[in-house]
């Protein structure tokens, strides 16, 4: 992330920007804006933005419109967020970096300023130990996946994923039997076993398998 020059706060409501006032005790440089057409990102590339969520049009998930918009383009925050209004889980997946509480206590407004400019995410720690594991179990389900994904195609003889190929573009028995030059009692042989090691019961739910792994399929083809 590069050097944060400025604060930008998007202020939509009468009253005055605290934090932004706080912002500046801290020797923070900030900017009030009032509405969202005077926003420019591509300029304010080295400016992180502060989405007030009070005033704002909100989605189902209490997040401003205007944030999921900004967020591919310049880092973003919400303050003057109300409890319970809005789901933090989501805010973090979208990818807003902090959430400021409007009945957060002052040294916690600015411990969360400074850590989100020092480029750090503001969350409770309790849901980010949750999107943590829950990460972590992904991550280690793939890779379980991916490891029985490859055991079931070792099981996979060269000329079952021969036949595999072919039945995946249509071909029927008779072709196959053709192709390969083997009888089609042959061929029916070879996708009965196919069928027991895909534990697939027809065609159709080996043409199922055959694109679910197909990534895994070719490299072992």
């Amino acid at each position: 992330m590069s050097k944060i020059d400025e604060l930008v706060f998007l202020h939509q409501v009468a009253a005055p920007c605290h934090l932004a006032v706080l912002a500046e005790s801290i020797g923070l440089k900030t900017r009030i804006v009032k509405q969202v057409s005077e926003l420019d990102p591509e300029r304010d590339n080295n400016s992180f933005y502060l989405i007030a969520q009070k005033g704002a049009a909100l989605d189902n998930k209490g997040i401003p419109l205007l944030a999921s918009r900004l967020v591919p383009h310049v880092p973003v925050a919400l303050y003057q967020v109300e409890r319970d209004t809005l789901e933090a889980e989501s805010a973090l997946l979208l990818g807003i970096r902090g959430l400021l509480y409007a009945d957060q206590r002052m040294d916690l407004l600015l411990t969360g300023l400074r850590k989100m400019v020092g480029d750090e995410l503001w969350y409770d720690r309790t849901l980010i130990s949750k999107m943590f594991r829950q990460l972590v179990k992904r991550l280690d389900g793939a890779n379980d996946f991916s490891q029985d994904t490859v055991a079931m195609l070792q099981m996979l003889t060269g000329r079952e994923r021969t036949i595999i190929q072919l039945v995946s573009s249509g071909a029927r028995n008779k072709e196959i039997a053709h192709r390969l030059c083997i009888s089609e009692h042959t061929v029916k042989a070879h996708i009965s076993s196919i069928f027991r090691k895909t534990q697939s019961r027809n065609r159709v739910e080996l043409l199922r398998w055959a694109q679910t792994y197909q990534s895994h399929f070719e490299l072992c083809s």
